[in-house]
């Protein structure tokens, strides 16, 4: 069974289609989808099942290129989070919790996202959804009021995906390179609380509540493209370092993004004087820049500043490492072997505490040395995770 797509990775590549099992997991119920509307809504309910599957909790996931910007397991939502997220205290369902949750890890990459959510879709979550830029969201179900909530959005062309929860892919997975079949088997390691019994630290204590943070990471790397490195707090992915050809690069990238996370929700940033009627992404972009201010050139500070009542005063270097350090059980995982100390030199500035790699680099002593210098416990897995 062929399914038309709209067109293939660009709109010159057409026509473009999706061949479906004879009996097919996979149904369009609003919409019409394109060819990476496909590959980031398979990744991300791959990510949000999994995640479900490992911990009992819904779980979510918020794609963009094929790499997850964000994932998260339900859990409630602080006020000092929604008031960095522009969101006010209202009730939300646990699915609806862990999808805020992972799209807030990174707020600006998941503009325009696929949503995955493990459980069947409600009201509270059809809701939320409204007010997002998304281009589509795939689940297991829809409560029939959230899936005429989601019909109308975008004027009625919002992709809506369900997929079968109980649909299992064949063992082998094919793919086809310049005219070259290639096939494996398909990565069905499973990541559960056991994967980081190893500890080759002196710090040997990683509270359940780390490695349940580890498990997210690392299910969440599962589904990045390679190299990645994803540093997460409190079971909800808060940087992605995806896609770099250098681990320390990766690490640069999502521990960069983390101290972004955290600083969102500082006391100066949360009093940013926006001028009125700025919406919520113009508000977004204007944290981003506040937050990076000393590399601003004079034209972009200009334009920030003129989008704020008055000139705020920028967080000091040394302020930004004292609020960093406030924070506890930051974890880091890294989809191979960590190759070089830098990376845990790095990681230290984000007060990362709980760390798992692959291990068997030629340099792991000097980075476990590293790693207990700063007082971290890490785990080797001994599993790669590869994906490309």
């Amino acid at each position: 069974m062929d399914l038309p797509l709209k067109y293939g990775l660009n709109p010159h590549q057409h026509p473009a289609r999706v061949t479906l099992p004879s009996a097919s997991p996979l149904r369009v119920l609003n919409g019409t989808p394109g060819y990476v509307n496909v590959i980031d809504a398979m990744g991300a309910w791959q990510l949000a099942r999994e995640l479900k599957r490992a911990t009992g909790l819904a779980g979510a996931a918020s794609f963009k290129h094929a790499s997850p910007a964000g994932a998260a397991i339900a859990a409630n939502l602080e006020e000092t989070y929604l008031a960095s997220q522009f969101l006010a205290r209202k009730e939300l369902s646990p699915v609806a919790s862990a999808y805020m949750r992972a799209r807030g890890g990174d707020r600006m990459c998941s503009f325009g996202d696929a949503a995955a959510v493990s459980e069947v879709v409600d009201r509270s979550l059809a809701n939320v959804l409204r007010r997002e830029v998304s281009d589509l969201i795939i689940a297991p179900g829809y409560d029939p009021d959230a899936l005429e909530i989601l019909s109308a959005k975008k004027g009625g062309n919002y992709l809506v995906l369900e997929i079968d929860p109980d649909f299992e892919p064949p063992d082998i997975e094919q793919r086809t390179l310049f005219g070259l079949k290639l096939e494996q088997p398909r990565n069905d390691a499973a990541i559960t609380r056991e994967t980081f019994s190893n500890i080759v630290t002196g710090n040997r204590d990683i509270p359940d509540a780390a490695l349940d943070t580890l498990v997210v990471a690392t299910i969440a790397l599962k589904y990045t493209q390679s190299n990645s490195v994803c540093v997460a707090c409190d079971g909800q992915v808060i940087g992605m370092g995806a896609g770099q050809q250098s681990r320390i690069h990766c690490t640069r990238l999502a521990c960069d993004k983390a101290d972004k996370w955290f600083l969102q929700q500082h006391p100066r940033t949360l009093d940013l004087p926006f001028r009125e009627g700025l919406k919520r992404t113009e508000k977004t972009n204007l944290v981003d820049q506040y937050l990076l201010w000393d590399q601003l050139s004079s034209t972009e500070e200009a334009r920030m500043l003129g989008d704020l009542e008055e000139r705020p005063d920028p967080i000091p270097p040394e302020e930004r490492r004292r609020y960093l350090s406030r924070f506890n059980g930051v974890c880091l995982s890294s989809d191979a072997y960590i190759p070089f100390r830098d990376n845990i030199d790095r990681a230290s500035r984000s007060n990362v505490k709980y760390v798992a790699q692959t291990g068997g680099s030629t340099a792991d002593e000097s980075v476990t040395e590293a790693a207990d210098e700063y007082g971290m416990a890490m785990a080797h897995t001994g599993l790669r995770l590869f994906l490309h």
